[in-house]
């Protein structure tokens, strides 16, 4: 058993800021499902949303969200985020974070749904340098101790102690090591979940292999509410390519003037497309932009649609998108000269567990920030370069509640170790790889950019089919890493299908064919354990 004052779960943004935080005061362990940089922080390319340039307002973007989240945000938890922005990014800088810079003011871009520039980024690889002084930070740290390689089974509860409680208190996190195969067993006063989004719910995705809502599922089944899971955020632009799977084209080579066209040999081929679907063209918000391509795709049957900068001058293209570039030229693709073969994908959570502005969830002694989270912020629709901001502010909000409130904490009482004797090892391995595979597709065909009620209820059938072959595997064989995934991705995926049944409207991300307008009241779909 490992004893610490707060355990994390999750090495991404969110999770790294609260232990920073934290470790001011307390011991603090970090616990990582693979490599402290596996998760979804180390993707992201476009960067970070502040008030920051002149004539910009904290209302300009606050109404920007409001409005990229179809009115379904709360309104007290845009403003603030969209408050604390400024100094989270002053904090970033201070601790190492290589901001852009020009003329020696940080370097805004513009992204779809802003009406000012306020992405400030490091060239198109923000989140990796995020990520790298994060973790540097935190490894400098005498009180923080970096655990990788642990996926996480389930949250340890009242019902885990060795005198039943059913107060559902957090008390920490059963494990499996990668390394040694067995169960291990974390216990803290107070825990931060910080686990990232369910990206891996769907055959295409930009999110990373460990995206499989793993602190969704957990905190559902601890007995924590989760809200607005039928909202999942398509990418509008994705790289198109058999070999190289999940690239993101960052928002932000649209945002720089790139051009969504069809591609040639096609009825209107190399047309500029979006005019015909918005005004705000390519810069509309990434709901409308990602029906756009998918539109277009099935009308014409196409693979995939091309987003076009060449017309921009090479050594700006360059500059502004080194990494992208370099990327391309590798696959044959020199995007100062060529058009990128782009297709939407998965790429953003926007619902969760509920929290409120301190990141309590509704268990005491469970917090939770970033994309495991359903926060208010996004609405239907998240707003781009918000995320990452997102897991600033709430880190720092929930280290902060904890730290006022350490005293009102008790010590974690004598907690049960994990029962590995009733299990045996499985001969199954492969049936567990076929149910992944199957969740991914059905998710796709069924639960993706356009909806019906028909393909809604044969998701929910299909899901209802696996929950039983899971359910039999995990009580019978001995838990893996495999299986642990798999029996999180049914969890998510019949949430993300009984909240997207539950909504009789079409609004931001969720868009069926069966109920096509938008309902004139915005209301949260809460399920509840």
């Amino acid at each position: 058993m490992h004893n610490y004052d707060v355990l994390v779960i999750g090495s991404g943004a969110a999770g790294l800021t609260a232990a920073l935080n934290l470790a001011q005061r307390f011991k603090v362990a970090v616990i990582a499902k693979g490599a402290l940089s596996d998760g979804s922080t180390a993707w992201a390319q476009g960067g970070i949303a502040a008030v920051l340039e002149p004539g910009d307002t904290f209302e300009s973007h606050i109404e920007d969200t409001m409005v990229a989240g179809a009115g379904l945000n709360n309104r007290a938890t845009v403003e603030f985020v969209v408050e604390n922005a400024p100094a989270a990014i002053e904090r970033l800088a201070a601790i190492g974070v290589p901001f852009n810079t020009e003329a020696g003011a940080l370097h805004l871009t513009r992204e779809g749904g802003h009406s000012h520039r306020r992405i400030v980024h490091v060239d198109d690889a923000t989140g990796w340098a995020v990520q790298q002084a994060l973790e540097k930070a935190a490894g400098d740290n005498p009180n923080i101790t970096l655990i990788p390689d642990m996926v996480a089974i389930d949250l340890v509860t009242g019902r885990h102690g060795e005198r039943y409680s059913g107060d559902g208190h957090v008390w920490g996190l059963y494990a499996v090591n990668r390394r040694t195969g067995h169960v291990e067993l974390f216990t803290a006063r107070a825990t931060v979940l910080a686990s990232g989004g369910a990206g891996r719910t769907y055959l295409y995705s930009t999110a990373p292999r460990g995206a499989t809502g793993d602190g969704i599922a957990m905190a559902w089944r601890a007995g924590c509410r989760v809200s607005n899971m039928e909202f999942m955020q398509f990418h509008p632009t994705c790289l198109y390519n058999l070999e190289v799977k999940n690239f993101l084209i960052t928002e932000a080579v649209r945002g720089e003037g790139g051009v969504l066209k069809l591609p040639p040999g096609v009825q209107g081929g190399g047309e500029r497309f979006m005019p015909r679907f918005d005004p705000r063209e390519e810069l509309a918000p990434r709901d409308v932009v990602a029906r756009a391509i998918d539109h277009e795709i099935k009308r014409l049957g196409l693979d995939y649609v091309h987003l076009d900068i060449s017309h921009k001058p090479a050594d700006f293209v360059k500059g502004h998108f080194p990494n992208i570039y370099n990327r391309l030229i590798e696959l044959g693709i020199d995007i100062t000269r060529d058009p990128i073969p782009v297709v939407p994908a998965q790429h953003y959570t926007c619902g969760g567990v509920m929290i409120d502005l301190d990141g309590r969830t509704d268990l005491p002694g469970l917090y939770a920030a970033g994309e495991v989270t359903q926060s208010g912020l996004h609405g239907a629709n998240r707003l781009a370069s918000n995320s990452l901001l997102e897991c600033f502010v709430f880190g720092e909000a929930a280290a902060r509640h904890i730290a006022a409130h350490w005293d009102e904490f008790p010590a974690p009482p004598p907690i049960r170790p994990w029962d590995e004797s009733r299990v045996t090892d499985s001969d199954e391995e492969v049936i567990v790889q076929h149910n992944w595979r199957e969740i991914r597709r059905f998710m796709w065909d069924y639960v993706g950019i356009v909806r019906t009620t028909k393909r809604l209820e044969r998701a929910a059938h299909r899901v209802a089919l696996l929950r039983k072959e899971v359910e039999d595997y995990y009580g019978h064989f001995r838990v893996t890493p495999d299986l642990i995934e798999l029996r999180n991705l049914v969890e998510v995926a019949d949430l993300i299908v009984r909240s997207a049944l539950h909504r009789k409207e079409s609004r931001g991300l969720h868009y069926t064919t069966d109920y096509p307008e938008m309902l004139p009241a915005a209301v949260d779909t809460i399920l509840a354990p």
